[in-house]
């Protein structure tokens, strides 16, 4: 690999290079090495942004995290808008993209990353937590504004969703579930809470 050459953004362009090696070729292939090679840039450009790999790890699954909780605050703002079955399908078809399943993948296989991330996330997995708390957060809003049922098990319904989706989306060598499966999943879940 040549040396001097600027990298505009190494971390991104680390991460992008992660996330295209757990799409291809999943969790146990992802090593330092695969994934500067992969960015084409020189090993040492990942130890110079990171303490090791596991930290290089974490914070991809951070970045991740951040994602969820950008789409958790657009989710919630949607509360009272469209209907709250599309609105939680359209969520789901979002954030259970090939990278996010893949990610999940590599939390459960990796002890190491699991224990760095409940420095900041003592509970669950880590990224599916997240995802559990964005649907709650929005269930909570949608219940604010009467469409959800005042009795309805928000912090129950939404990782139940979490889970049942994720069971749809888990197949990494098939293709993904189309919207109307998604949808059959969340009026199942959530159908009789709705107050409308």
């Amino acid at each position: 690999m040549p040396t001097g050459v600027a990298i505009r953004d190494p971390r991104q362009q680390l991460f992008d290079a992660a996330e295209r090696i757990l799409l291809r070729d999943g969790p146990s292939a992802l090593t330092s090495r695969a994934v500067t090679t992969e960015a084409g840039c020189a090993k040492g450009v990942l130890h110079r942004h990171f303490t090791d790999f596991d930290d290089f790890l974490a914070e991809l699954v951070r970045d991740r995290i951040a994602q969820v909780d950008d789409l958790a605050a657009t989710l919630k703002e949607s509360a009272g808008a469209g209907t709250v079955l599309g609105n939680l399908t359209a969520a789901l078809n979002s954030v259970f993209d090939g990278v996010a399943v893949a990610v999940v993948g590599l939390v459960i296989f990796r002890d190491e990353l699991r224990t760095r991330l409940r420095v900041d996330r003592p509970t669950g997995i880590p990224l599916m937590t997240e995802m559990a708390a964005m649907i709650a957060g929005y269930l909570e809003a949608e219940r604010a504004v009467g469409r959800v049922a005042a009795d309805a098990e928000v912090e129950v319904l939404a990782p139940t969703l979490i889970g049942a989706a994720h069971l749809l989306f888990a197949d990494r060598g098939a293709p993904a579930p189309d919207k109307a499966a998604v949808r059959g999943v969340v009026v199942t879940v959530v159908g009789n809470s709705l107050s409308q």
